[in-house]
């Protein structure tokens, strides 16, 4: 089961993996042109801009025993990202509900929502 973080909880999230002795990472799986609309910063973890199908061809680049936030704009790519590393073996995974819309409208209104 994918564990379903909203942003106003996701730095308590890291914050409880980071205890476990690794740092998180919170993965932006949305496209170029979106990062370039709105980013985000995440107190407590290394962010990677990595597009949803980019993953699987990349996926060796990536550590299963290393926690893992997945974002995307709403919540919905970084689901079946969140899916497709757990059945590669990843041990910590979580997708921000709501994704980088429910960022700004719960934790930091400066983003843009587009």
């Amino acid at each position: 089961m994918i564990e379903q973080v909203p942003p106003r909880d996701l730095a308590a999230w890291l914050a409880s993996v980071r205890t476990e002795g690794a740092e998180p990472l919170l993965l932006d799986v949305r496209e170029p042109a979106e990062w370039q609309a709105a980013s985000v910063r995440a107190e407590g973890a290394e962010l990677l801009q990595l597009p949803m199908m980019s993953v699987p061809p990349r996926l060796r680049e990536l550590d299963p025993g290393r926690p893992v936030a997945v974002l995307c704009h709403h919540g919905a790519r970084s689901m079946q990202v969140a899916m497709f590393l757990q059945q590669h073996g990843f041990e910590r995974v979580a997708n921000v509900a709501g994704g980088i819309d429910a960022w700004s409208l719960q934790l930091d209104p400066s983003v843009p929502r587009y």
